[in-house]
């Protein structure tokens, strides 16, 4: 049976006569990711038709109809393939050929295991939050990107830090001295957020992660708030090179006169996850997040430790 909870089933279950149409996704500069596209197309071709190959990352995938896209690298190449459908989400099958895969789960066998009961709907759609980064400049929009993982202020040489002001519903809630600043989703708390000491949220929550880089005042901490607010930073004295990047991608150099504001996307990403695939499986797997200190005895984590498995 599939699972729908608070998520939802997906839409091909209403019409189990007709083929799924599946876009093929991936960096074709990785040389595994051209040979496991060989290897996993007949697996594929048995259960879906293939409208749309790219491995260039260049397409217009918001313009191409298809029931979902299997995506075959990493992470980054999940953030690419959200970023080619914009506004237009389909659900996402990330096939990890990388290292982590946070958000590309499955391994090419698994592919091959599973693939035959997703396509019959026997799987769950997660919805999760995206956000909307816009540059204003003199109150006009002057840039803005859709984005899933996070929107970041990073300062650039000299260096020097930064004094960052943060509006939150155009109220001020605090100026913060420091090296940068990062805005992360859910989904984006275990990337850079984590790595600069921010929180891990749950995938599925609304809210949105405030988490400074290397604050030059003991008590500043990050902070956890809901994602109905609109937040939107101001960096005073910013230098030639200080940036806003989303999703690993410079969006502007940033002048003090420019505001970054970051809100709630419409369009949400679409995961699907297979029986057996959970939050906190993917953590203890993934980050070693077993709660016992297993490095001072030589143990490494295994899939045998994981009681979803048993």
């Amino acid at each position: 049976m599939c699972e729908t909870g608070r998520d939802s089933r997906p839409p091909w279950r209403t019409d189990s006569e007709r083929r799924l149409h599946v876009l093929l996704l991936g960096n074709g500069q990785r040389l595994n990711v051209t040979d496991a596209a060989t290897r996993l197309r007949p697996i594929i071709e048995r259960s879906a038709d293939i409208v749309l190959t790219d491995f260039l990352c260049k397409e217009d995938l918001g313009q191409v109809t298809a029931d979902l896209a299997i995506v075959l690298g990493g992470d980054g190449a999940i953030l690419h393939a959200v970023n080619q459908l914009g506004t237009t989400q389909i659900p996402i099958l990330g096939v990890n050929l990388g290292r982590l895969g946070f958000l590309a789960t499955l391994s090419p066998a698994q592919l091959e295991s599973t693939f035959p009961a997703i396509s019959r709907g026997e799987c769950r759609i997660v919805n999760h939050l995206m956000f909307q980064c816009s540059l204003l400049r003199d109150g006009h929009v002057l840039v803005e990107q859709l984005g899933l993982n996070e929107t970041a202020i990073l300062g650039g040489p000299p260096f020097t830090i930064l004094d960052i002001d943060l509006y939150v519903d155009s109220i001020l809630a605090t100026t913060y001295s420091c090296d940068g600043l990062i805005i992360s989703t859910p989904v984006g708390s275990t990337a850079h957020n984590l790595s600069a000491g921010g929180p891990i949220l749950e995938k599925s929550m609304h809210a949105f992660a405030i988490s400074p880089i290397s604050p030059h005042t003991l008590t500043v901490r990050p902070v956890v708030d809901r994602a109905d607010h609109v937040y939107e930073v101001v960096v005073r004295s910013p230098h030639e090179t200080t940036s806003v990047v989303v999703d690993g991608q410079v969006l502007c150099a940033l002048t003090s006169a420019d505001r970054v504001r970051v809100q709630r996307a419409a369009p949400t990403f679409k995961m699907i996850e297979v029986m057996g695939q959970t939050y906190y499986r993917t953590l203890r797997e993934k980050l070693g997040w077993g709660g016992h200190m297993h490095y001072r005895t030589g143990h490494k984590y295994q899939p045998e430790d994981d009681p979803d498995a048993k």
